[in-house]
Formats: structure tokens, sequence, C-alpha cells
């Protein structure tokens, strides 16, 4: 899908990934942007509609759907990361109600724009989704679990004609991971890769060079060959 004349609604506007994406957005042709943050953003290009957007607040959530008329592309970028070693619950219940439950809600929430106008979903993921950062255990659980809840979206709305793709990055320089001493993505050039796969039809997004080698064996590989397997279970129970 081209970026171009759409719509697009970004959570986690403000900083990093999102902010980039927004820039992105504009630079190839995007109609609206709808910026989602948390605290007030102000953006010079009029194409940009700011929302007061908290992924975890169901008032928020509703009063942004009740603020979009209509939306193609909705990117659940928004998310936390908080350094710990699982000793404390509270950390990953937190990272739960933003990464995992945060990307439920504003997606349910805004399905039926999406529906309508045969649109995309597009799941700032990471790497961790797949294998676990020993430093980040409750952010890779939270994404893991938010890759599944990806790859469950993907099956149960194909027939609806909204696309899911799952963005699995490696480290990117934002604030998230300023602590790690370790080579990372520019924001700019994430969000230039992962308009492109979404451009290309790409289910699963590997915009970076750490992460860009993993993409050939993951889609050639048995994990995703068992989700096709698995969505086929879907259809056939729907045809019967």
């Amino acid at each position: 899908m081209s970026i171009a004349d759409k719509t697009i609604l970004v959570t986690g506007a403000n900083r990093g990934i999102g902010r980039a994406l927004v820039e992105e957005a504009l630079t190839r042709g995007a109609k609206r942007v709808y910026a989602g943050t948390r605290r007030p953003l102000t953006h010079s290009d009029g194409r940009v509609t700011p929302l007061t957007l908290d992924v975890t607040s169901a008032e928020q959530v509703q009063a942004a759907v009740e603020s979009v008329a209509s939306l193609d592309i909705l990117i659940n970028n928004a998310g936390l990361a908080i350094y710990e070693d699982l000793s404390d619950q509270a950390a990953l219940e937190q990272q739960l109600a933003v990464n995992l439950y945060g990307t439920y809600g504003v997606t349910q929430a805004f399905l039926p724009l999406l529906t309508g106008s045969g649109g995309a979903i597009v799941n700032v993921l990471s790497l961790a989704a797949v294998a676990a950062v020993p430093v980040m255990p409750a952010y890779s659980i939270s994404k893991a679990a938010a890759f599944s809840l990806s790859q469950s979206m993907r099956a149960l709305l194909t027939g609806q004609g909204v696309r899911v793709h799952a963005v699995l990055s490696g480290p990117v320089d934002t604030d998230m991971s300023r602590v790690l001493d370790i080579p990372k993505a520019s924001p700019e050039s994430v969000a230039q890769a992962i308009f492109d796969g979404v451009d290309k039809g790409e289910e699963d997004i590997f915009p970076d060079p750490l992460s860009e080698p993993v993409a050939e064996g993951w889609r050639g590989g048995v994990a995703k060959a068992l989700e096709r397997q698995n969505a086929a279970l879907l259809e056939a129970a729907s045809a019967g």
C-alpha cells in the first residue's frame, strides 16, 4: 500500500521512531497524519493533526476515534521498555498494558474505519519478540505477546480486507535504547524501511541492518510456515 494520499495514525508520535514515521509519511505525500501523543504536540505542517492519546486510557482512545473521520493506516508505535530482572510483577504488568493491551485496544477501536477503507495495521515490535533480550525480559515478553496478537489479527482480518504488518526491528537510536552500547539504526532509516515494507506488502518487516539478515531465514523458515498452516485452519473452519 502506497502512503501517498492516505490518512495515517501514528501512536507514540512525539519522539524516536514515532516522530520519524510522521515526517516520513509527510515526505511520501500522506494526505493526513494523526499524531497520537500523551503530551500536546505541535507541528508546522497543516496535514498533521495532534491527538492526545495515552494508549492505556480507554477514554482517550475513544475520544481519538471520535476525532478521526477516516483512516487508511494505523501504526501502533507507542511502546514502553523498562530494564529489570523479572523480580517485579508490576513492571511486567506495566509493559503488557502498553505494548500488548494498548496495541489491542487502539486496534479494536479503529477497526471499523480500517475495515471500511480496506486499510492496514502496522505493529511496531522488536526482534525481542522472537528472541528475548535478557536485560529486558518483561519487554521481550510483552513484544512476543504483541507479535502473537499481530499474527492472530492477520489471519482473522484478512477476510475483511485489512492487512497486518509486524515490524521486527533491531536496536534503534532512541531514548529507549540509550543505555545500550551497541550499533543502532537511526529512527529515520527505520521509518523509511517500514513504509517501504508496507508499500511492498511485506507481512513481517525487518527494517534495519541487524534485523535484515534474519528476514530471509524467517520468511522461509518453519515458524512462518507454521503460521500459514495455522491460518489455513481458520480458513477451512470458515468454509465449513
